[in-house]
C-alpha cells in the first residue's frame, strides 16, 4: 500500500478481513508506517519529552524510551543498547546541573556504582556467551522489558506508601553512614545493574524508590540528583557493552540526543516545581499498560 509517503509491502487485505487478530496486525502495520514516515522529527520530539521528564523526576529514561523505540520498529536488543547510550549522554548533562545545585550525594553514588558496574559486566558476559539466535534473544529481552516495566509502574503507584514505610522505619535516630547501610546500597546497585544491562530499565524509577527506602531523611532533590549521577556510569558501561555486541543504531541515537539534551537541561531546573501528584499516576498507568503488552 502506498500513499502519504507510507509503504507497506506484501499485505493481503482480504486475509485481514477474516479474523480480528490479523486485522489488528494490519492496523499496527499502518501505525508503524506512519511513525516511520514521521521519522527523524518524531525521534527528536521523543528525546525532548523523555529528557525533560528524566531531568525533572529522575524517572522515565529507559522505561519510556525503550518502548518508544520498539514502537518505531527498532528490534528489542538494538533498542536496549541505543537507549543505554542515550541515557548515559543525556543524564551526563543533567548531572552538571544537579552538581551545580548541590543535589548529589557522591558517597551514595559511589556505593551504588560499586555494585552496579560489575553486575553490568557479568550480565553482558552472560548474554554474549549464550550464542542464542537473534530472534530468541529479542523475545527474551522483550518479555523481560515487560516485567521490569510492570515492576516500575507498581513502584511509582505505591511510592507514597513506600515513603511512609521508610520514614516509620527511620524513626528519629537514623544513621545513613553505617556499614550495614553501605552493604545494602551495594546490593541495590548489583540488582539495578543486572536489570539495566538486560532491559535498559530500572535505574530511574526503581533506583529512586530504593534510595527513598534506604535514605528516607535525604531530601528528594538530592535523591533525584544522586540517582542521575549513578545512572551515568551504569548506562555508559552497559551501552558500550551492547554496542560491542552490535546492539546499537547510531543514527537513531543522534536524533534522540538532539531533543534530549535541551529537554533534560530544562527539566533539571524544574525539579520539584511541578506536582508529583500530576506526573506519578500518568507515568505509572502508561508504564503498566506498556509492560502488560510486552510481557503477555
Amino acid at each position: 500500500m502506498r500513499g502519504s509517503g507510507i509503504t507497506i509491502d506484501r499485505i493481503d487485505i482480504s486475509g485481514y478481513k477474516k479474523n480480528r487478530y490479523a486485522a489488528g496486525q494490519f492496523f499496527h502495520a499502518i501505525v508503524a508506517g506512519v511513525l516511520m514516515d514521521f521519522g527523524n522529527f518524531g525521534l527528536v520530539v521523543a528525546g525532548l519529552v523523555v529528557g525533560f521528564i528524566v531531568g525533572m523526576t529522575g524517572v522515565g529514561g529507559g522505561s519510556l524510551m525503550t518502548p518508544i523505540l520498539l514502537w518505531f520498529g527498532v528490534n528489542p536488543a538494538t533498542a536496549v543498547g541505543t537507549d543505554l547510550l542515550y541515557a548515559a549522554i543525556t543524564k551526563s548533562s543533567g548531572v552538571l546541573v544537579h552538581r551545580k545545585n548541590q543535589n548529589i550525594d557522591w558517597a551514595i553514588t559511589g556505593w551504588l556504582t560499586l555494585g552496579s558496574v560489575p553486575a553490568v559486566a557479568m550480565t553482558l558476559w552472560f548474554l554474549s556467551s549464550l550464542h542464542t539466535a537473534p530472534d530468541a534473544m529479542n523475545a527474551i529481552i522483550k518479555q523481560a522489558l515487560g516485567f521490569v516495566l510492570f515492576a516500575t509502574a507498581m513502584a511509582i503507584f505505591f511510592k507514597k506508601r513506600l515513603l511512609a514505610f521508610a520514614h516509620r522505619r527511620a524513626g528519629g535516630n537514623y544513621n545513613p553512614s553505617g556499614t550495614r547501610l553501605n552493604v545494602m546500597t551495594v546490593i541495590t546497585g548489583l540488582i539495578l545493574g543486572t536489570m539495566v544491562a538486560l532491559t535498559s530499565i530500572g535505574a530511574g524509577a526503581l533506583g529512586t524508590v530504593a534510595l527513598f527506602i534506604l535514605y528516607p531523611l535525604l531530601p528528594t532533590r538530592r535523591l533525584v540528583g544522586t540517582e542521575i549521577a549513578h545512572a551515568v556510569p551504569l548506562t555508559l558501561v552497559a551501552g558500550l557493552g551492547h554496542a560491542s555486541m552490535g546492539n546499537m543504531d547510531w543514527q537513531v541515537l543522534g536524533f534522540l540526543l538532539i531533543g534530549s539534551l535541551p529537554g533534560i537541561w530544562l527539566g533539571s531546573h524544574l525539579t520539584g516545581r511541578i506536582s508529583d501528584e500530576v506526573l506519578r499516576p500518568c507515568l505509572a498507568t502508561m508504564l503498566l499498560l506498556i509492560g502488560y503488552k510486552l510481557a503477555f
